[in-house]
């Protein structure tokens, strides 16, 4: 099958990249730049930007599936970057899968779309926990608004479903890890209200698998058409606990130290004042939404995901804890 991946070059879009290779599919990746990393997997690299329409539709032409998984993320950005990469862009998607008469789109969201302050999810699923309100977050506001329009497409010509992986972690991330890494080495990093709070996880493997055997599941009427998932390893835990694990996994030193969270907030808040007055381009230390999201309990149910299409995460975090060291071993090694 010809399948589109838009942000192959990431590191999710790597592991679906590589994956749907593995099954015998014939993958484009759309990008806005070139990877190397993509070369060997024999993968096509369209090159464009998720705003232009013209490009993206252009490219989604001879597909039979889309995987959507390209976004701006983070936590800092003008609105209107946000707006242009993930309510546009999503937009252009669904708008090349209707031109072009594409049948299937798996979408990558966030459970950030449920964000709601300090609340607590303790075991929710997407059928009991609500979207989110008054985000302090351009990411978390778009990314809303791109689920809902991917989950509104879904109809007789095209399914669709939307997948929310939280904290995706392994060998390969150069987000997530190094920043925790390099922080950590500077002496700078901080839990926000002890880090005591439990949060869900998921290992690259198994966030991938998420997208495979929804896909795989996914058709016109089928369970999980028109229907969003959380996905993780199912293995919640405090954030101090899988913070310094993935520390340890990575060589770097262990992190005890903790903010307050009214602190937290409070600098967060300055930040974002500060920033801007300064023009500032670098992403700030802290914001108000990352404070939250910091202390704040988020763990998730994987039943709906395992009655609809099957899903039961396949790697444990230990395992993945013992393969992401091994990738550092042989960094250094190298």
């Amino acid at each position: 099958m010809k399948i589109l991946v838009t942000g192959g070059g990431g590191f999710l879009g790597h592991a679906l990249c590589k994956g749907l290779i593995e099954q015998g599919h014939d993958v484009a990746s759309y990008n806005r730049g070139h990877y190397r990393s993509l070369e060997p997997l024999g993968v096509r690299q369209i090159q464009g930007d998720l705003a232009n329409r013209d490009a993206l539709v252009a490219a989604c032409a001879g597909m039979e599936a889309v995987f959507h998984n390209a976004a701006k993320a983070g936590a800092w950005g003008s609105d209107e970057s946000y707006r242009l990469a993930n309510v546009v862009g999503t937009d252009n998607v669904l708008a090349g899968c209707r031109a072009h008469g594409i049948g299937r789109l798996v979408y990558t969201s966030t459970p950030s779309v449920t964000h709601r302050a300090t609340h607590p999810v303790e075991g929710g699923t997407a059928d009991t926990v609500p979207y989110g309100e008054g985000f302090k977050a351009p990411y978390a506001t778009t990314k809303t608004l791109a689920e809902k329009a991917v989950l509104a497409a879904n109809g007789p010509d095209l399914a669709t479903v939307a997948l929310r992986p939280r904290l995706i972690w392994g060998p390969g991330d150069q987000q997530l890890l190094p920043r925790l890494v390099s922080r950590a080495k500077a002496g700078r990093l901080r839990f926000v209200g002890g880090g005591h709070n439990v949060i869900d996880t998921t290992y690259i493997d198994n966030a991938a698998q998420a997208h495979f055997d929804a896909f795989a599941h996914l058709a016109p009427g089928a369970a999980c058409a028109g229907r969003a998932y959380f996905i993780s390893n199912g293995e919640p835990r405090p954030v101090r606990e899988i913070v310094n694990a993935l520390l340890r996994a990575a060589g770097a030193p262990q992190v005890d130290k903790s903010l307050p969270f009214g602190v937290a907030y409070a600098i967060g808040a300055a930040c974002e004042w500060l920033w801007p007055l300064l023009r500032r381009k670098d992403e700030p230390p802290l914001t108000r939404f990352l404070a939250e999201q910091l202390s704040t309990t988020h763990w998730y149910s994987m039943a709906p995901a395992t009655r609809d299409f099957g899903y039961v995460p396949r790697v444990t975090i230990e395992e993945g804890l013992k393969r992401l060291a091994a990738s550092y071993a042989g960094a250094g090694d190298a």
